[in-house]
């Protein structure tokens, strides 16, 4: 991965990461907390609230937005959830830190952020009464995995930047990660990446994306 990183500014007011020699960023510009709380929370996270225990395994763990985010929800809905997430190429947590996510979120975030920062990798660290976080410094496709898990985000950059992360080892590879009836939600809409969906026998939704894009995509595993 190259390691030329540039902060940028998005549309809510909220930073990401540019990589210009991908010419990718981490988020959408029209808005990084705003996507990011309308694909995995909204239209992942809110199908459990009716439960007491939720496993998510997270495809990136990028600045840690995903999972601040989901500590926040996991507190305010007094749901027991322990995370899963890998990271290949980990972002420096100094560059991290430079994210002003907590300027626009609740007033404990800052702290959990940091925490989630700070977390060593690859062991189950508490953040939050109801919040654990387990980060995996590895390629998926290195990663060996015995846990089945309530719910993926899926949040890989896109096919353009990274093909093989939408095709169908990988995609084999998150299907027997889920539970029976678990749920996989990403901001993806490419025809390719769904039609290899359901060639793997998710039953695959086309939902209305965040601003800026017309769809993003729900996958139920049946």
């Amino acid at each position: 991965m190259n390691s030329r990183l540039e902060i940028k500014q998005t549309a809510d007011g909220s930073n990401t990461i540019f990589l210009p020699d991908l010419n990718e960023n981490y988020h959408s510009f029209h808005g990084a907390i705003q996507e990011a709380n309308h694909v995995f929370i909204k239209n992942g996270l809110d199908q459990f609230t009716s439960t007491s225990e939720i496993s998510i395994f997270e495809l990136g763990f990028g600045t840690g937005l995903n999972a601040l985010l989901t500590c926040m929800w996991a507190e305010k809905n007094k749901v027991k959830i322990e995370y899963v997430s890998i990271e290949a190429f980990p972002v420096p947590i100094n560059i991290c830190k430079k994210m002003d996510y907590p300027v626009h979120l609740d007033p404990s975030s800052p702290e959990a952020y940091s925490k989630l920062l700070e977390a060593e990798w690859e062991q189950l660290i508490p953040i939050s009464t109801h919040f654990s976080i387990r980060k995996i410094n590895s390629a998926i496709q290195e990663w060996t995995n015995n846990q089945k898990f309530d719910l993926i985000y899926f949040d890989a950059f896109g096919p353009r930047a990274q093909s093989e992360m939408w095709e169908l080892p990988i995609l084999e590879k998150m299907f027997n990660t889920l539970e029976d009836n678990g749920i996989l939600v990403t901001y993806c809409a490419q025809g390719q990446f769904r039609r290899n969906l359901k060639y793997l026998g998710f039953n695959v939704e086309s939902l209305p994306g965040p601003p800026g894009k017309r769809e993003m995509t729900r996958a139920h595993k049946n």
